[in-house]
């Protein structure tokens, strides 16, 4: 009798998550989309590279069509241009919050708390209004401006040495990617962390490895994200590591903010 109940009870959920899907499906009015497992929905569609993919949905559901990613749904607009207008125009405000990712909760966003990650409301306006004085003001930018044009000689002087012997394949990723690094670096903590100039030292390794792993988690797509059952158990570890790297990230930047602080009480007091 018990492994009858065993038996039975993945084809009980089949049948609830299919007809909980059907039913929310109607009652929302949503566009067309493809048939949607239960529990995951549409994401065994998801392939890469993405953009190929929802542009062969569109062909067959239409330029507008709906998708449900686990728990979460989304309406695709991949070629309607006046629909995309009036999503940010005119229903702005309604389309402006996002969905609570595991990413936003452990990396750096401190429980989706950042201007990245918040909601829609009076914090996420608050952190606008500084972001837009501090770092995005005309006079902010302007002031940063040389950082930006060194880094960008420095990257044409390394394009030039790599064809002085005429011409040659440069990956350009690379490249793009290190000068970027070093820009964002520079404007927050006067420090560069790639090129081939750059003097290795164990905190450049660190920054490296965390930024490193970073990426990989942002890039990754958090299955637990989307099916919240599975945070239940973590089969893979994720949250653990997520944890592990929070902590990294937290005690790195720290470090850079103790720096930053004694070299500013250093030079009040040569002031004095």
């Amino acid at each position: 009798m018990q492994i009858l109940c065993y038996s039975l009870l993945p084809c009980l959920l089949f049948l609830l998550s299919t007809k909980f899907l059907l039913h929310k499906r109607k009652k929302r009015n949503l566009p067309p989309s493809p048939f949607a497992l239960p529990i995951i929905g549409h994401l065994h569609l998801l392939k890469l590279p993405i953009h190929r993919t929802l542009d062969s949905l569109s062909k067959k559901y239409g330029p507008i069509f709906s998708l449900q990613l686990g728990s979460y749904l989304a309406v695709v607009d991949v070629s309607s241009p006046s629909m995309v207008e009036e999503c940010f125009t005119k229903k702005d405000i309604v389309l402006a919050n996002r969905p609570h990712f595991l990413g936003g909760k452990h990396l750096l966003s401190y429980n989706n708390s950042n201007m990245g990650s918040a909601g829609y409301g009076d914090h996420w306006r608050n952190l606008r209004r500084i972001s837009a004085l501090k770092i995005f003001s005309t006079s902010r930018l302007a002031s940063l401006f040389s950082i930006r044009r060194e880094e960008v000689n420095i990257l044409t002087r390394r394009l030039n040495s790599g064809s002085s012997h005429g011409y040659a394949k440069v990956e350009l990723r690379s490249m793009f990617f290190d000068l970027t690094c070093n820009v964002i670096m520079r404007m927050v903590a006067g420090k560069r962390y790639y090129g081939e100039d750059v003097k290795e030292t164990v905190e450049a390794r660190i920054f490296r490895e965390i930024l490193k792993d970073f990426i990989g988690y942002i890039a990754m797509i958090q299955v637990g994200s989307m099916i919240p059952i599975l945070q239940w158990v973590d089969f893979t570890q994720d949250f653990k590591k997520l944890d592990r790297l929070n902590k990294r990230m937290d005690m790195f930047l720290q470090g850079l903010i103790n720096e930053h602080r004694h070299d500013r009480e250093r030079n009040t007091i040569r002031m004095k």
